[in-house]
């Protein structure tokens, strides 16, 4: 790498947070833009950013409060797409690595990996397209993807996030239909002042703050596909 590379951490804990930054220190060209303390905060600190301090690749912890890094990485692999997501973990089960792949993310490392293998993953993600992992998750990949040959493939609808209530995912499904707050008002029996509360919450979770943004979302993640 010839030139600056901004990167970012997602580490709920100190002490790993503080070894990943030691290790960052010893990697010539290579700059930490920020830290976060779970994927809320993530997202909260990447929304905003110019476009000098984004960062290309965002390490990325799994087991968080408050936002947990699966679904941080499906939030924010809609919202940047050119950032690339590496999970930076103690866990290697294969239900983890299963959903952060489907989550969007761009490579899998365990915590304990050396400066080199971060480099090299970095290297490897943006200059290569490739996706880095760490020998027993490479091993725990493939045996994913041997399982995966045996299920029937298919165009799948996208799942909503989590944390969307099944009132809210009602309201912004008529959203993305384009209606607007009396209307869902009428249809659903709700007054206009609730109507807007669950619009209000809505966006407030999916960290937007426009009904424009609400359906690039949606039609993004191929949430309401039929």
């Amino acid at each position: 790498m010839s030139e600056q590379i901004n990167i970012a951490l997602t580490e709920d804990n100190a002490v790993n947070r503080n070894s990943f930054i030691q290790k960052i220190k010893t990697l010539a060209g290579v700059n930490l833009v920020f830290m976060a303390k779970n994927g809320e905060e993530c997202l909260a600190q990447l929304k905003g950013l110019p476009v000098d301090k984004m960062p290309a690749v965002v390490f990325m912890d799994i087991e968080m409060p408050i936002m947990n890094g699966i679904e941080s990485i499906a939030r924010a692999h809609i919202l940047y797409p050119s950032v690339h997501f590496l999970v930076l973990t103690v866990f290697d089960d294969e239900d983890k690595i299963f959903e952060a792949i489907k989550a969007g993310a761009s490579g899998y490392l365990l915590k304990h990996e050396p400066a080199s293998v971060i480099k090299e993953a970095i290297v490897n993600v943006l200059e290569h397209g490739g996706a880095p992992m760490s020998p027993a998750i490479a091993r725990k990949a493939l045996s994913l993807l041997g399982k995966a040959t045996q299920a029937s493939e298919g165009p799948k609808e996208s799942t909503v996030p989590i944390n969307i209530t099944e009132r809210e995912k009602e309201i912004l499904q008529h959203l993305v239909s384009g209606r607007d707050a009396k209307r869902i008002s009428a249809e659903l029996g709700l007054s206009v002042l609730t109507v807007r509360k669950h619009i209000a919450n809505i966006y407030e979770k999916l960290h937007i703050r426009s009904r424009a943004e609400a359906i690039n979302m949606a039609h993004k993640g191929g949430w309401f596909n039929t």
